[in-house]
């Protein structure tokens, strides 16, 4: 990964999803909006026949797939095989970046080291992150925790479950009376918010990695 991602007239993006694809609906809405300089390359779902790839055809965008099931032995699933035949499949494509999009499997450094990744969490990392944080089990988490506020991170991806620098977070309230599926629609709210837009400072070359953060360059016409 480098520390600075150059900008680019045309910010190739592959996008990796599991199962809808609404996080990469949403993007192509802001992108097709003038929102976010950049263009999807690809979609690739680590699953067939899932709603994801019907809606990206829907939408004109090239759809690949790479299933999971000849990757698994009697030790299990071969991760490192898997990030390396990604990688593969990718490359051809030539992205800037791959997108994360409720992409269920965890990159190993074969293909993140190569390739810049990007992630969005719905939780306020470091908190309620790690292995078996995902979907509603970080809502009911952050419940039983009693904490006040949740949120959404966008982040770079590691070879680790949602780690790597933080490019940008939102937070929500947590209310006495949600439930997961409450809290839930409150995050999923911010997180349309706020991928579209890390990506879109990511595609201007406004942002930089030093060390373990991210500093976000500011320019005379950039809100953030």
């Amino acid at each position: 990964m480098s520390d600075t991602l150059t900008n680019s007239k045309k910010f190739r993006l592959a996008v990796l999803i599991s199962g809808s694809g609404t996080t990469m609906v949403n993007l192509q809405k802001e992108i097709l909006k003038g929102n976010v300089p950049a263009e999807i390359v690809v979609v690739v779902s680590s699953r067939s026949g899932v709603l994801g790839l019907e809606r990206a055809k829907e939408l004109g965008l090239k759809t690949e797939i790479l299933g999971r099931k000849r990757f698994r032995n009697d030790s299990g699933f071969d991760n490192d095989a898997y990030s390396n035949a990604l990688k593969d499949l990718l490359l051809p494509y030539k992205p800037d970046l791959a997108v994360m999009a409720g992409f269920m499997t965890k990159l190993g450094s074969g293909f993140v080291d190569v390739i810049s990744t990007v992630n969005v969490h719905p939780a306020l990392l470091p908190s309620f992150g790690g292995e078996g944080f995902y979907g509603h089990h970080v809502h009911e988490a952050v419940l039983k925790s009693g904490v006040k506020l949740s949120g959404a991170t966008v982040h770079f991806a590691d070879c680790a479950y949602d780690r790597g620098p933080i490019i940008m977070q939102k937070s929500v309230p947590v209310l006495e009376w949600d439930t997961p599926d409450l809290l839930a629609d409150r995050v999923q709210e911010v997180e349309r918010e706020i991928y579209p837009r890390a990506i879109a400072l990511i595609a201007k070359g406004l942002v930089k990695i030093d060390g373990e953060k991210t500093v976000i360059l500011k320019n005379s016409e950039e809100k953030l």
